[in-house]
């Protein structure tokens, strides 16, 4: 064969950094830092529904290709109660195959080759793979560490003057993720503002990202379509696998005003079609839950992440607190590290943790080449082990 089997598009993506290191912990044995999924399951009351629709036969076959109503009526519900945005389920909801697929036809749908795409670096890695499947350009704005934060501050902020710049007449979207994986920063009012006027401005669509919602621990998620102006322009993504703890169900969703979520449809209708049709009735309930399951997890979590955050520091890594989110970014160097990749690479055999280098979410490694990303979204004993791992392997 003259030409190679895979498109030129998708050759920087034949894999992930998450399966590469997920790979790797299985072959060593070590305890997984690195891909963002519990350790535990979610409500015993959720799995138990999705036994329950399987059981009755509800779901077993194709669902209908928006999603069942139930869950469509269940996703309008919880972004009334919410945060007050309403949503015809029937038109304005789509059910999607995880927020992964959610974003791939947003992206798929709303573009054409040669628009430009702004998105917070670093990013996570399926979004560069689905603007370059759309044959899109990606301009990143860099969310950098702030050296100067005191122990409370949030360590990364966004550059509104960098954000303006990025912009040009090929600008056709900003893909935004707040809480944003892997830095856990939460975007705040005054960033978000700065946003919205510059899609107003300069007439540009805004695809959200916000499947960390519901674990933030600083401040508070505010989505974009909230703001004046913004409902129209914004297509909305979040899904059921963080917030409930069932990462392997991919039961995500998009809320958006019916043209938008008409032309994410058309795209998704030929990836996968329909999805998880037991597992949306269990979504359906799982929204349905009281606001104590949402703000008992949280809790949890914030619990882990400082765990977490005061292991690594005493492990020598620079620690910057994430606002929100399952991860915690770190600096190596004070450990006299300067790569991030070879670090977690070595990290396994050393002292059998795995971590994530960050370096792979930037179009220019050296900005985050000595930055690695943790999960805390494991169980106590786990962390405090993996900890202990850390300051021995320091010591070696």
């Amino acid at each position: 064969m003259g030409r190679p089997p895979l498109s030129s598009r998708l050759t920087p993506f034949v894999t992930t950094i998450f399966a590469e290191m997920s790979a790797l912990a299985v072959r060593t044995g070590s305890i997984n830092l690195g891909q963002g999924f519990p350790d535990t399951d979610g409500p015993a009351e959720v799995a138990e529904a999705a036994v329950r629709a399987i059981r009755e036969g509800r779901g077993n076959q194709y669902p209908p290709g928006p999603g069942i109503p139930e869950l469509r009526h269940a996703v309008a519900e919880h972004q009334r109660r919410w945060y007050g945005l309403e949503w015809d389920p029937e038109s304005e909801v789509l059910v999607t195959a995880g927020a992964t697929e959610a974003v791939a036809a947003a992206l798929l749908a709303l573009l054409e080759p040669g628009d430009e795409v702004i998105a917070l670096e670093p990013y996570y890695d399926s979004y560069a793979a689905g603007i370059a499947m759309a044959g899109a350009r990606r301009v990143p704005v860099t969310l950098r560490p702030d050296t100067g934060a005191g122990a409370g501050a949030p360590a990364y902020r966004l550059d509104l003057d960098e954000l303006r710049a990025a912009v040009t007449p090929a600008t056709r979207l900003i893909l935004l993720n707040s809480p944003h994986n892997p830095t856990g920063t939460v975007l705040d009012r005054t960033e978000l503002e700065a946003v919205a006027a510059l899609a107003r401005e300069r007439d540009l669509l805004v695809v959200t990202d916000e499947v960390y919602e519901h674990l933030v621990f600083d401040g508070a998620h505010i989505p974009l379509a909230t703001l004046p102006g913004m409902r129209e322009r914004t297509v909305s993504i979040s899904s059921a696998g963080k917030s409930y703890s069932f990462t392997g169900w991919k039961v995500g969703w998009v809320t958006a005003p019916a043209p938008l979520v008409a032309a994410v449809r058309t795209a998704k209708q030929y990836l996968t079609y329909v999805s998880a049709g037991p597992f949306q009735y269990a979504v359906a309930e799982a929204l349905a839950l009281p606001d104590a399951y949402l703000t008992g997890l949280r809790a949890d979590l914030l619990r882990k992440r400082d765990l977490l955050a005061a292991g690594l520091a005493e492990a020598g890594l620079r620690v910057f607190r994430p606002a929100g989110t399952y991860f915690i970014t770190a600096d190596i160097t004070p450990l006299g590290e300067k790569d991030g990749v070879a670090y977690c690479m070595s990290l396994p055999e050393r002292c059998g943790v795995v971590a994530v280098p960050t370096q792979v979410f930037y179009d220019d490694p050296d900005a985050g080449r000595s930055i690695v990303r943790f999960a805390f979204c494991k169980k106590d004993e786990v962390l405090t082990e993996a900890v202990r791992r850390l300051k021995e392997g320091r010591s070696a």
